[in-house]
């Protein structure tokens, strides 16, 4: 959750090319050598979660202390203040105070980039790029390029600019025109007799191809889990992103009560219910619960009812990590257990240093990728149905399970789904029975589940692309502790009740439910950074500043925010069927609004 009193930097979720994600999420940091203060001195350019271009400044002093500015021209905001400066080793970063963000990241490439993560809300990927001395004899292969890339039904513009600056070596960044995705940086460029290549690392997605003999055109394909043709030509002018629409807040009420939420939400959300976000034409779904003091609310909006079923994405990594500090109360497990041990013997070598534990896949810290390189990403219906054990246990053996030193955090999809089954395999269940037995038989959650009933089908909501066409609903096999869960607004604030108040949950009605309160306490423990001013518990974010409690989530047709605060005694969940999309997570917003109404400060505008 935000608290942010400045339209700059809207959250907003970035649909990596083709990789359509489960939640908020985060760039993989390559590695780097250790850079004194001057090294990251100089002017940066970068677009967050790949739509909102922005441009950082940094000064070095003599004495080795550093400061800047960032500026957002698309928002008109220039020469905003970057301030608390951190630079230790290969890790940089700093905050922006007059919007309540920071980045963290780390330094790649001898200071030509600054690969990390923007926190103001939900985690988002921010890579700058050291603005460069461009070549006096351009390489061939710089300029503006334009092809499209046909993978199954989707059709996607993709938008490729290479320069090369004046030692020689050559840059480039890639822009999905039509997932409103900008500015995504290449690696491991290579430009040699005509031979052309590149990497994407946020993806990973890779492009091979040859340039043509008049210079107007490169032929070749584009590789991300399977192989697609994918050509490219030179274009005199390249296409911009839109401009971001500046965010705007209503005034500040007094704190507001659960029983009074929906009343002050009809007045707030009037404008969009009518002709907006919300408006009929648009066919949205939304049904919202909160908690405060006890008191439990739940409402809808649009084509949803109360008791409407949606698919919640990564909050589903939340009942991951209880489930896991669950067995933990149980004694199956331990928090320092290698995950090699839980996998089929003869899975994985054991690495020469340290490996990744159960605490390092719960915190983001383990240094796996966002997802997994044989994740087939042409079916974008259904991307995760034919994932199975077998594909997830030949991706563990070909990466390996060590820890990269001083792994930072990095949001995984494929971290936590590999915990979910792992677990799995340790009690000797399907991660559904797990997740029955551990957390939704003892808090009688009936509706939480994986799969429907027939008469939970009835219930369950359809969902929308951000273009309002209808979405299929994702069917998760091998992951399905980072993303498969369906719930409903009424079993989601009987859990966050239960995260409110432990010591309430009745602990008489089987094993698991007797270790349950203990579990949820140990689930809520800060284990590990995950930005400045921002910590992580069992995949809980934590939002130093406010003491709030917070996780969101996307699939491709819904969208999901749920928070809670100990402090003021008060939670919500949102539930919306429209993914995210270029500008943001609906969900997001919506939550992010109703904890500024509990918490009585200016409420962000849908």
């Amino acid at each position: 959750m935000s608290s942010q009193k400045s339209p700059l930097f809207l959250s907003v979720l970035l649909l990596c090319l083709l990789m359509s994600g489960l939640g908020s999420h985060t760039v993989q940091a390559q590695p780097a050598q250790t850079q004194p203060a001057q090294a990251v001195k100089g002017n940066f350019s970068g677009t967050l979660a790949g739509q909102l271009p922005l441009k950082l400044h940094i000064v070095a002093a003599p004495d080795g202390s550093l400061s800047g500015t960032i500026d957002s021209p698309n928002q008109g905001a220039i020469g905003l203040a970057c301030g608390d400066f951190l630079l230790e080793g290969e890790t940089l970063s700093f905050k922006v105070p007059s919007v309540s963000g920071s980045w963290t990241g780390k330094i790649a490439d001898g200071g030509a980039t600054l690969q990390g993560t923007w926190t103001q809300g939900a985690p988002l990927p921010l890579t700058f790029t050291r603005d460069i001395i461009p070549a006096a004899k351009p390489s061939p292969v710089d300029g503006i390029w334009l092809g499209t890339l046909v993978a199954g039904p989707q059709s996607l513009r993709i938008q490729l600019t290479v320069k090369s600056d004046a030692a020689g070596h050559e840059l480039c960044t890639l822009d999905s025109l039509d997932q409103g995705a900008f500015g995504l940086p290449c690696s491991n460029i290579v430009y040699s007799e005509q031979s052309f290549s590149f990497e994407i690392p946020v993806v990973n997605g890779r492009w091979a191809g040859k340039l043509s003999a008049e210079g107007r055109s490169l032929s070749g394909s584009w590789t991300q889990g399977m192989t697609f043709p994918l050509d490219f030509a030179r274009q005199e002018k390249a296409i911009a992103p839109p401009p971001v629409p500046p965010a705007t807040y209503s005034p500040a009420i007094a704190p507001v009560h659960a029983a009074e939420m929906q009343v002050a939400l009809d007045r707030d959300f009037e404008k969009a219910l009518k002709s907006g976000a919300l408006a009929p034409e648009t066919a949205v779904g939304v049904t919202i619960g909160v908690l405060r003091d006890g008191v439990h609310r739940v409402f809808s909006y649009g084509t949803a009812r109360p008791d409407s079923i949606f698919e919640i994405g990564s909050v589903s990594k939340t009942f991951t990590g209880l489930i896991l500090a669950q067995m933990i109360e149980q004694g199956k497990v331990q928090l320092d257990l290698p995950v090699r041990e839980l996998l089929p013997a003869g899975t994985v070598a054991k690495p020469p240093g340290r490996e990744i534990s159960l605490l390092d896949l719960v915190t983001q810290h383990s240094g796996l990728p966002r997802l997994p390189d044989n994740l087939d990403v042409s079916d974008t219906v259904n991307p995760y149905a034919q994932y199975r054990a077998a594909d997830l246990y030949h991706f563990v053996a070909q990466h390996g399970v060590a820890v990269p030193k001083n792994a930072p955090f990095l949001y995984s999809n494929l971290g936590v789904g590999l915990l979910g089954q792992a677990l799995a395999n340790r009690a000797g269940l399907s991660y559904a029975q797990l997740l029955e037995q551990e957390v939704t038989s003892p808090l009688e959650l009936k509706d939480t589940v994986v799969s429907l009933t027939t008469e939970q089908q009835s219930r369950f909501i359809q969902g929308y692309t951000p273009e309002h066409r209808q979405a299929h609903a994702w069917d998760i096999d091998a992951l399905a502790g980072a993303g498969a869960i369906r719930s409903t607004a009424g079993d989601l604030l009987t859990y966050l009740q239960a995260q409110l108040h432990p010591q309430q949950v009745p602990t008489g009605k089987s094993p698991s439910a007797r270790t349950l309160t203990k579990a949820i306490d140990l689930s809520h423990e800060l284990r590990q950074t995950a930005g400045p001013g921002m910590h992580i518990a069992f995949t809980w974010l934590h939002e130093d500043a406010s003491g709030t409690y917070w996780h969101n989530g996307a699939t491709g047709g819904y969208s999901s925010f749920v928070f809670f605060n100990p402090q003021g005694d008060y939670a919500a969940v949102v539930l919306v069927n429209v993914t995210a999309g270029p500008h943001g997570s609906l969900a997001d917003l919506i939550g992010q609004h109703i904890g500024q109404r509990f918490a009585g400060k200016p409420a962000i505008d849908l």
